[in-house]
């Protein structure tokens, strides 16, 4: 068994990190294909280094553009590379950036075998490009890994066989506990002149929300 596993953007490197430490330990092969849609050092790089994640076998550096441009170019790399490859029994992808979608339909018409870690999620907000992705690649899996009940919910409901839906998990925790002890030791707080127990930590990362000034605003004045 060898499996291409894709990882494209922050969220993916998270969840390869345990992957790809259970397929070794397994003995299972994999190719480890980058889509180079997440590229610089705070968004690619660190993420390797901090979860001891090895080099991609692969870099296909589609780098940012639209969502049609940026699909597209993963989608005529991916081909390529696996036109290229003749050991590839399985596409593992994870989640729903565009890397995702795009090597899951590479994949689809060349009849290989999906699996899609982190299925089922749903936001019922088709603006998001995101809910999108996850409705596309979900309909194309062979295999749904999910990561909790409610997700597992969302596809029996779309009418999904129950035979293709396996409950593993929230593979993100392994990679906290991967963590814990290295994050024990940080001097983050020290170099940040933060004082524990008395800060507290906001990410803002999606369009619809800092995008608009009109929808940022009120969430700052919450703040």
């Amino acid at each position: 068994m060898h499996l291409a596993v894709v990882a494209g953007a922050r969220p993916n490197f998270v969840k390869v990190a345990p992957f790809m430490r259970a397929a070794a330990s397994l003995g299972v092969g994999t190719s480890l294909i980058h889509t180079g849609q997440h590229y610089d050092e705070a968004m690619s790089e660190s993420f390797f280094t901090d979860l001891e994640i090895r080099r991609p076998d692969a870099n296909l550096e589609v780098g940012s553009g639209s969502h049609a441009l940026q699909t597209a170019l993963v989608m005529q790399r991916f081909e390529r590379w696996l036109s290229d490859t003749s050991t590839v029994d399985a596409v593992v992808v994870f989640g729903d950036v565009n890397s995702t979608v795009a090597c899951a339909l590479v994949a689809s018409k060349l009849g290989i075998p999906i699996a899609h870690v982190e299925a089922g999620l749903r936001s019922f907000d088709r603006s998001m490009p995101e809910e999108v992705n996850r409705l596309v690649v979900d309909a194309l899996a062979t295999w749904l890994l999910t990561p909790s009940a409610d997700a597992d919910a969302n596809l029996l409901h779309e009418g999904v066989h129950p035979a293709r839906i396996t409950r593993v998990g929230n593979i993100m925790i392994d990679s906290l506990y991967f963590a814990t002890e290295r994050a024990a030791r940080s001097d983050i707080l020290d170099r940040l002149q933060v004082v524990a127990d008395q800060f507290v930590l906001v990410t803002l990362h999606r369009p619809s929300l800092v995008d608009d000034r009109a929808v940022l605003r009120p969430i700052l004045e919450m703040l």
